[in-house]
């Protein structure tokens, strides 16, 4: 690590960890398994709901959906929904959701140097 990156996480690490503290509000954003996929599979491109339900192996339809509401109204994701029958939902991310591709790709590189059996987090 360099001594400009030392500084820089040396200067993080004082801030007090609520709203003034960077990676707290960051992390907030993209806390949980679900948000992270969810992000990660939009980064491919648009996606409709259906598809999202599919990749997304074992989410239920009320998380997907409160995700998805969570994403878009903090200004991460857009929602297109088509006036036909039945009705088409698109989803894509903004400007601001394209800005985590580096964030979900370090956290590509990272779980790839992982032991398959790693244990899962707690969450406590």
């Amino acid at each position: 690590m360099t001594d400009a990156a030392r500084l820089q996480l040396d200067t993080l690490r004082q801030a007090a960890c609520d709203d003034e503290c960077p990676v707290s509000r960051a992390a907030r954003l993209i806390d949980g398994r679900w948000t992270t996929l969810i992000i990660r599979d939009l980064l491919g491109g648009t996606r409709r709901y259906s598809e999202l339900q599919t990749s997304l192996k074992g989410i239920s339809p009320k998380v997907l959906a409160a995700r998805l509401r969570f994403l878009e109204q903090h200004g991460l994701i857009h929602k297109k929904v088509y006036p036909v029958v039945p009705p088409r939902t698109e989803y894509s991310l903004t400007p601001l959701g394209v800005g985590l591709s580096d964030v979900i790709q370090a956290m590509a590189v990272f779980g790839a140097a992982l032991p398959r059996n790693a244990p899962d987090s707690d969450r406590t």
